[in-house]
């Protein structure tokens, strides 16, 4: 099966998974969305996935993110993604007031995760119980995202010099929005040139800020 996009394809894995948890006594809520996208903390959180109350969604669904810049190797990520979204399903079915704790362990290690439960890992058992769901999704329609400290922000220049003109011989220079307000435009450095002035067709757009 080919999936368009990563939430229907994280909905049929969460979809194959729910009769594990059936299995272990704790069926999935009837309304989960899961997404990937950044958790509450953003790009510079350090948590992988994050499961909200269904109290707090105005539809009282649980809502799930998987942040998308997991470095995980291509051919080992369906499996990685799969595992934490099996870590935030257990929360789902277990209730957010459980936390970490034993409802939430029994559970965990039932579907075959490891590790810390506050940072679970996928063990043989997960992959050997997740190997038959990820063959039926098919492939993952993700790659991870490269952020590398950047942003899609527009770098923010803090000044932004405005040009004057000599109108005598062409002499140019810049001088900052509030020099020109407090003492005026410049004077030309040729003698007896006297003052430059400021065209404000020439500012700069604000695209450009």
């Amino acid at each position: 099966m080919i999936h368009d996009n990563r939430e229907a394809w994280l909905n049929a894995v969460a979809l194959g998974m729910a009769p594990l948890f059936e299995g272990l006594g704790a069926p999935l809520p009837g309304r989960i969305r899961v997404a990937i996208g950044f958790t509450s903390a953003g790009r510079k959180g350090k948590a992988i996935g994050e499961c909200w109350d269904n109290r707090r969604s105005a539809d009282g669904h649980f809502e799930i993110f998987i942040r998308p810049d997991l470095a995980h190797a291509p051919d080992a990520m369906p499996v990685q993604i799969a595992a934490i979204l099996a870590h935030e399903l257990v929360h789902a079915a277990v209730g957010i007031a459980a936390g970490h704790g034993k409802l939430f362990k029994r559970v965990a290690i039932g579907l075959g995760l490891v590790g810390p439960m506050r940072a679970t890992t996928p063990g043989e058992g997960f992959v050997a119980l997740a190997a038959p769901i990820l063959d039926g999704v098919g492939p993952l329609p993700h790659a991870r995202l490269d952020t590398d400290g950047q942003t899609t922000a527009p770098k923010k220049q803090t000044t932004r010099l405005l040009k004057c003109e000599c109108e005598t011989c062409g002499y140019t220079a810049r001088i900052a929005r509030k020099w020109l307000e407090l003492a005026g435009a410049p004077l030309c450095p040729v003698p007896d040139h006297g003052p430059m002035r400021h065209d404000p067709l020439d500012d700069p757009d604000e695209e450009d800020v």
